[in-house]
């Protein structure tokens, strides 16, 4: 084949891709927000353990060496890195970003809030430090500080499926695509979301949080947790409305988490081309036979966004998952 003939079929198929997910125009190009917390510059210039340079663990230790009053004063200098610092205590974070995150979220707590972009907020519903369950949601598209209902609504019907035995992390902690346009047939901001989701769980072991998480990721957030799996130490990776997690195969993963996938037949997500050329597509089905996930049931879950309604046998095994009791 020629290289023409070649570059032809290469944009034939990346043009399926993408009018697969409603077409090029739908979406706006996003700029992944990377990087150090805000406020790093002053809290460099202050003499304390630089956010890039140091990870969790060294984070964890260094407030290990202070003091309560320490602890309280750099709250207050220093919010909005302490809000976002993977590693600081669970309750110096819940404080800080009580005095910096806009608006209330009933019953969670913020562990995470960054203003960029289009803002980033990560929510606790219950207490992630006694629990013996967690479960960590990774959303898709058009979810951020300011659209973040549609994911409190599976964090809270997760936690209620559980009989709030479980707490939940409801994880608006990269920039989504918006729309289904090219940002969400492509991989850049997965890659992105992917380096922060595996240091936001290695700051959760660092700070104490026991229980290796259950991740149940949708949509575009499986893209995600596929590119995330091999350096997250979680209990299980459930994906469901998913386009591909740029994975051949679940062994692909490199993962030691077990695997699960649900899509509901209604789903507009089974028109998506499940190829990856050129850099656009996902790639594989997760659940197809040939892939090796564990099938979640899902048949009465109406369309792209009805896995966790209440009464569905998807949130029934969401829940049974999460509280470890399927093998």
């Amino acid at each position: 084949m020629g290289r023409i003939t070649r570059s032809l079929v290469t944009a034939v198929m990346v043009t399926a891709v993408v009018a697969g997910t409603a077409g090029w125009a739908s979406g706006t190009a996003q700029k992944p927000v990377t990087g150090p917390p805000p406020g790093t510059a002053a809290w460099r210039a202050a003499g304390l353990p630089d956010p890039e340079r140091t990870d969790p663990g060294g984070i964890a230790r260094f407030f290990a060496g202070l003091g309560p009053e320490e602890w309280q004063r750099l709250v207050r200098t220093h919010p909005t890195v302490v809000g976002n610092l993977d590693g600081a205590p669970l309750e110096l974070r819940y404080a800080a970003n009580a005095r910096t995150a806009p608006g209330l979220h009933p019953g969670a707590r913020v562990l995470a809030y960054d203003s960029r972009g289009r803002g980033q907020t990560v929510l606790v519903y219950g207490d992630l430090a006694t629990a013996e369950r967690v479960a960590v949601l990774v959303p898709g598209s058009d979810v951020d500080s300011g659209r973040m209902d549609s994911l409190t609504r599976k964090a809270t019907a997760l936690r209620g499926a559980t009989g709030g035995r479980t707490a939940v992390v409801a994880w608006a902690g990269y920039t989504t695509p918006l729309g289904v346009g090219v940002d969400a047939a492509a991989g850049d901001l997965a890659e992105a979301g992917a380096a922060r989701l595996t240091r936001f769980a290695e700051g959760l072991r660092a700070a104490g949080v026991r229980p290796e998480p259950s991740l149940f990721c949708h949509s575009y957030g499986s893209v995600v947790c596929g590119l995330a799996a091999q350096g997250l130490k979680a209990k299980d990776l459930v994906v469901f409305g998913s386009p591909g997690m740029r994975a051949e195969n679940a062994a692909a993963l490199r993962t030691t988490a077990r695997v699960w996938a649900a899509k509901d037949p209604t789903d507009w997500i089974d028109r998506v081309p499940y190829v990856s050329v050129g850099g656009y597509g996902h790639g594989t089905d997760p659940t197809a036979p040939g892939f090796g996930a564990r099938v979640v049931p899902a048949g009465d879950a109406a369309g792209h966004d009805g896995y966790f309604a209440p009464g569905t046998s998807s949130l029934r095994a969401f829940a049974a998952i999460a509280e470890g009791d399927v093998r």
